[in-house]
C-alpha cells in the first residue's frame, strides 16, 4: 500500500521561509509526476507546482519566482521550498503523485494528508 506523507508545515512571518517534504512510502512502484495543490479555507483546491519523472517543471503564477518544487527520484520524495511567503500563501497544502504499481500499465493518483501553513505576524 502505497502513502504519501508529508511534513514541514507551520507558521511563519510574512516574508519567511518553509520547506515542505513529501515521501512516498511501500515498495513495488515507479512515480509518474508530482505536484503540490493547497486550499485555503472557503476556496477549492488550486495547483502550486508540478514536476514530471523527468523534471519538467510548472509553477502557479501566484508562486513563481518564490517557490521552487524538486525531487529526489531515489528517495521518492517530493519537496517545495518556500521563500518570501505572504498572507495569501496560508492554506492546507497537499501533495499528489501518479503511481504506477509494479505489473500494473496505468497510473492512480495519490494523495497527502496535508500540512497546514499559516503565515501571520
Amino acid at each position: 500500500q502505497v502513502q504519501l506523507v508529508e511534513s514541514g508545515g507551520g507558521l511563519v512571518q510574512p516574508g519567511g521561509s518553509l520547506r515542505l517534504s513529501c515521501a512516498a512510502s511501500g515498495s513495488g512502484f515507479s512515480i509518474n509526476t508530482m505536484g503540490w495543490y493547497r486550499q485555503a479555507p472557503g476556496k477549492q483546491r488550486e495547483l502550486v507546482a508540478t514536476i514530471s519523472s523527468g523534471g519538467n517543471i510548472n509553477y502557479a503564477d501566484s508562486v513563481k519566482g518564490r517557490f521552487t518544487v524538486s525531487r529526489d527520484n531515489a528517495k521518492n520524495t517530493l519537496y517545495l521550498q518556500m521563500n518570501s511567503l505572504k498572507p495569501e500563501d496560508t492554506a492546507v497544502y497537499y501533495c499528489n503523485a501518479a503511481i504506477i504499481q509494479q505489473g500494473m500499465i496505468w497510473a492512480v493518483v495519490y494523495w497527502g494528508q496535508g500540512t497546514q501553513v499559516t503565515v501571520s505576524s
